[in-house]
C-alpha cells in the first residue's frame, strides 16, 4: 500500500511550481520596473559612433561650459505651425540681431529631423513655420551673434 503526500524533505512539484513562479515573477518585475525607467526618464543622447564621439568629450564638455558662462536663456514654444525661440543675455535682456539655425527632431529618432532657419518676428523673439506631431521633440540650436563663437543648445519641448 503506498501513501499520498510527500515525506518530510522529499522534493516535489509543488516545490518546483514556487521555483518556478518566483525566477520567473523576478525576471519579469525587473523588465518592468527598467522599461518603465527607460520610458520616464531622459531619453539620452543619440550618436552616429559612440567610440568616436567619445574621443571629442572633454573639448566638448569644455567648448559647453563657455557657452554656458554667456549666461544665455532660451525659451520655445510652439502653436498654430510657428515654433518661436524667445533668446535672452545675462541680464534678461533680448539678444537682437542673431543668425539662429535650428534642426527640430525627436529625441531618439532622426528619420523626422527639419533644419529651419529662425527670422526675427515683429513682437520680439525668432521663429519659423514648421509642421510638428504630438510628441516629444528636441530643438538643437546654433546661435552666432555679436562676433561670439557659435552658442548651442539643445532644448526639449512636448507638443499636445
Amino acid at each position: 500500500m503506498t501513501t499520498s503526500g510527500a515525506r518530510r524533505g522529499e522534493f516535489t512539484g509543488r516545490h518546483m511550481a514556487v521555483i518556478m513562479v518566483l525566477f520567473f515573477g523576478t525576471i519579469i518585475s525587473v523588465n518592468v520596473l527598467m522599461a518603465y525607467f527607460a520610458e520616464s526618464t531622459w531619453s539620452g543622447l543619440v550618436v552616429e559612433n559612440s567610440y568616436v564621439a567619445s574621443q571629442t568629450f572633454d573639448a566638448d564638455t569644455a567648448a559647453r561650459r563657455r557657452e554656458a558662462a554667456r549666461g544665455w536663456q532660451v525659451e520655445t514654444g510652439y502653436a498654430g505651425g510657428l515654433f518661436r525661440i524667445d533668446l535672452r543675455d545675462a541680464a534678461g535682456r533680448p539678444v537682437r540681431g542673431a543668425a539662429i539655425a535650428v534642426t527640430i527632431g525627436h529625441p531618439v529618432n532622426a528619420n523626422l529631423d527639419r533644419t529651419l532657419t529662425l527670422k526675427s518676428l515683429p513682437g520680439g523673439g525668432y521663429g519659423a513655420t514648421t509642421d510638428l506631431t504630438h510628441g516629444r521633440w528636441e530643438a538643437r540650436l546654433t546661435v552666432t551673434a555679436d562676433d561670439l563663437p557659435p552658442w548651442h543648445r539643445a532644448v526639449r519641448f512636448s507638443v499636445p
